[in-house]
């Protein structure tokens, strides 16, 4: 399947006044087998030309097969979901547009894997409503320790074009080159330059809005114990993996585990071993 009919196949639903798009495998979805465990929720990144499809797609079909309803939507700001010309950009934005989605899909508790930006906004879920977060999955999250890297300086200095779309991967998210395919350079450039994508990705990081807010204090996520499993590439140039070294002591019920030879993108360009790792966490009791 194309990846123009597979975004053109994810549904739309309202959450909290926004039109939301998003992904639905599993039960009640577009595939696999179902299962009676709490569902999952995939939350995306935040680099350009970002969506639920591109982030999750080696992800949400395999997930579903092992017995798991996986729902991955697009972000405020970013994919296909609307972006309402007065939203103002910021982690409790963000955070709120997830929890109107899951109200909108009548799901109390979910299992959430967060990438990057998503993992950070799960870290506030669980903070807000634990009860509402059964377990977490952080994926080169941002945490305690993180600074302005190099690799998050050029993320948000993208300016549209296939050529630098190509460099801005190859750069900062993968060690194995071969994983930056011509389709994902074309899919990924494409997403930025859809209508009022470049300028909402602009604005969310400018002083006028918060998308770089992200911090969390070493009380803030020592008082988080939701059952948590961190994964981080050893060459993450986006999110150092000592930041997931730092989390990892001060989350009470965390467990971590590092991918060699792997960048920021754990899910791409080691999806067999993160799909096998995260579909046993998940399934698993505690």
């Amino acid at each position: 399947m194309s990846t123009a009919t597979t975004e053109a196949a994810a549904r739309t639903v309202d959450a909290g006044g926004i039109q939301t798009n998003y992904h639905d495998y599993g039960t009640g979805g577009t595939g696999g087998t179902g299962g009676t465990g709490d569902p999952v929720l995939m939350l995306h990144g935040s680099g350009p030309g970002v969506s639920a499809w591109a982030n999750w797609r080696l992800n949400m079909a395999a997930l579903a097969e092992q017995g798991h309803r996986v729902l991955a939507p697009d972000l405020v700001g970013f994919g296909y979901t609307e972006r309402p010309h007065d939203v103002y950009y910021s982690l409790d934005t963000w955070r709120d547009h997830v929890w109107a989605f899951l109200d909108a899909m009548d799901l109390p508790r979910v299992a959430i894997v967060g990438n990057s930006l998503g993992g950070r906004i799960a870290l506030a879920m669980a903070g807000q409503h634990p009860e509402r977060v059964a377990k977490m999955v952080l994926m080169g999250a941002p945490g305690v320790g993180m600074t302005i890297t190099e690799g998050l300086r050029a993320l948000r200095a993208y300016q549209p074009s296939e050529e630098n779309m190509r460099t801005m991967l190859l750069d900062c998210f993968a060690v194995d080159p071969s994983i930056i395919t011509d389709d994902l350079v074309k899919t990924r450039y494409e997403a930025s330059v859809a209508p009022g994508a470049f300028e909402a990705y602009t604005a969310m990081f400018s002083d006028q809005h918060a998308g770089s807010q992200l911090g969390i204090t070493e009380e803030q996520a020592g008082a988080i114990d939701t059952r948590t499993l961190l994964l981080h590439g050893r060459q993450d140039k986006v999110v150092p993996v000592e930041v997931a070294w730092n989390m990892v002591r001060l989350l009470g019920n965390a467990d971590l585990a590092v991918f060699a030879r792997c960048g920021h993108w754990t899910q791409i360009e080691r999806a067999g071993d993160f799909n096998e790792v995260v579909g046993q966490f998940l399934r698993s009791a505690s």
